[in-house]
């Protein structure tokens, strides 16, 4: 398992970095708007699994405290990458915020790529233009996201300026990577340190204490884990300035690094749409995931609530209405196991490592190539997918192409017209044959009958073949 280094687009407000980091994605992940400042917080995602690319907020006029915020968002996003780039509008003449942000950047030693993007537009400004702001001309690059100029030059030059990962020892050892997520002052650190049966990160009632990513490594059963701690992440919003803008970047490359994510949840506060969200990611990384309720020596204690207006509460417990809230709200993930927690107590903290083998089993499963067409033949026989007037898609075989995810290739006729329920269908028709506790599970949908493969879901790599 290797870390993903990180680039981050800088530079001032509307110079095209949300588009750019769109483009470079294959996929919309940052809002596009022609409003000045539309990303107001750091967007990040990982591209083709080499990078970690990162749009920050563009540097505006620090009118007020929210502004200046910005610029030290900026700086530590130039802080925290290994490459940095320098987006500007092509179009305009470059002024002293984009200087100054050309210092700062070139002060950090690192290499700095300038883009000059909207070249695709006929009032681009010649490339002499921009050549004051210091930039060596070899990493001076002409971008559209409108056309995609440029972008796999970039692609190039930032790998070529990425060393190749090394196997390590810890990959030797087959290291297994459990990173703790959640809101802050949700009982992390207080679990992290649990779990390493010594203090390792700094436990505080106030939010917010841990900045960046604690790891501690322990033997379980003969293996090595490492186990993440990292900072909580609030609502955008409600992000002070800073480094805790900058901590939710490291808690997503966290996600994107471990193995097995650790979702919070805290007993005592109802969770928030932000846990949703958290759970997307760690879904759409790929990543196992286990719900931790904790602080749960709280609910022994408290009275039942009924939340959903049942009429009969008798012989519940506050832990089971807990137990029903978190199935409605997280019902996109019925194969996540929850377990209930205690850091005070030690209830159930050494099950985490238990649960995290078994989903690390879970994530590895491979499933013979005549049980899954079996699968899908059962599948057709029960359920004919729909179609148009005329035309209905044919799923004819199925094969598994990946693990970790586990993922699941179909082939037939018309794929591009399966409906996404159908998708769900086939998942669940998977889970019953094997369970992929905590694991996500991809599909990939091509047609024979086209000249390019119909992936449903976005951005889909090609996978390699499992040896």
């Amino acid at each position: 398992m290797k870390t993903l280094p990180i680039v981050a687009l800088i530079g001032q407000t509307n110079a095209g970095k949300s588009s750019l980091l769109n483009r470079f994605a294959h996929k919309n992940i940052a809002i596009v708007a022609r409003e000045e400042g539309t990303t107001r917080d750091n967007v990040v995602t990982s591209i083709d699994d080499k990078f970690l690319l990162v749009d920050t907020a563009g540097l505006k006029n620090p009118e007020d405290s929210f502004e200046a915020s910005i610029q030290e968002q900026i700086n530590d996003a130039i802080d925290s990458a290994e490459i940095i780039l320098l987006t500007v509008d092509s179009t305009k003449y470059f002024n002293h915020y984009d200087k100054n942000i050309a210092k700062s950047a070139l002060r950090s030693k690192k290499p700095v790529f300038l883009l000059l993007n909207k070249s695709d537009r006929g009032e681009a400004l010649d490339i002499n233009e921009f050549r004051a702001l210091g930039i060596d001309e070899s990493y001076i690059f002409r971008t559209s996201a409108t056309t995609g100029q440029g972008i796999a030059e970039v692609k190039k030059a930032i790998l070529a300026k990425i060393p190749e990962p090394k196997a390590s020892i810890k990959d030797d050892e087959n290291t297994l990577k459990i990173a703790l997520i959640g809101r802050p002052n949700v009982g992390k650190s207080s679990l992290f340190n649990s779990l390493a049966k010594k203090q390792q990160a700094i436990v505080s009632s106030r939010q917010g204490t841990t900045r960046d990513i604690n790891r501690v490594e322990i033997k379980y059963h003969g293996r090595t884990l490492e186990i993440l701690d990292t900072a909580g992440l609030r609502k955008p919003g409600r992000r002070e300035v800073g480094i805790e803008k900058f901590s939710a970047i490291r808690t997503l490359a966290a996600i994107e690094e471990a193995d097995i994510c650790a979702l919070l949840v805290d007993s005592t506060e109802p969770h928030s749409k932000l846990d949703q969200s958290l759970a997307g990611q760690i879904v759409e990384a790929g990543k196992g995931i286990i719900m931790v309720v904790t602080k749960s020596d709280l609910l022994e204690n408290a009275e039942p609530t009924n939340y959903f207006g049942e009429e009969n509460i008798k012989n519940r417990t506050a832990a089971d209405f807990l137990l029903d809230q978190l199935e409605r709200d997280f019902n996109f993930l019925p194969y996540a196991p929850v377990l209930f927690t205690s850091s005070e107590t030690g209830k159930n903290v050494t099950k985490l490592f238990e649960l995290a083998e078994q989903i690390d089993e879970a994530r590895h499963h491979q499933i013979a190539t005549k049980d899954l067409n079996h699968i899908l033949q059962e599948a057709k026989s029960e359920h004919l997918p729909a179609g148009l007037k005329n035309t209905h898609p044919k799923p004819k075989y199925i094969v598994q192409t990946d693990v970790c995810p586990p993922w699941f290739v179909i082939h037939g006729h018309d794929l591009d017209l399966l409906h996404w329920s159908y998708k769900r269908f086939l998942e669940r028709k998977i889970r019953e044959f094997y369970p992929y506790v905590g694991t996500p599970i991809m599909f990939s949908f091509r047609s024979d009958n086209s000249k390019k493969a119909q992936d449903l879901e976005d951005g889909a790599p090609a996978k390699r073949k499992v040896s």
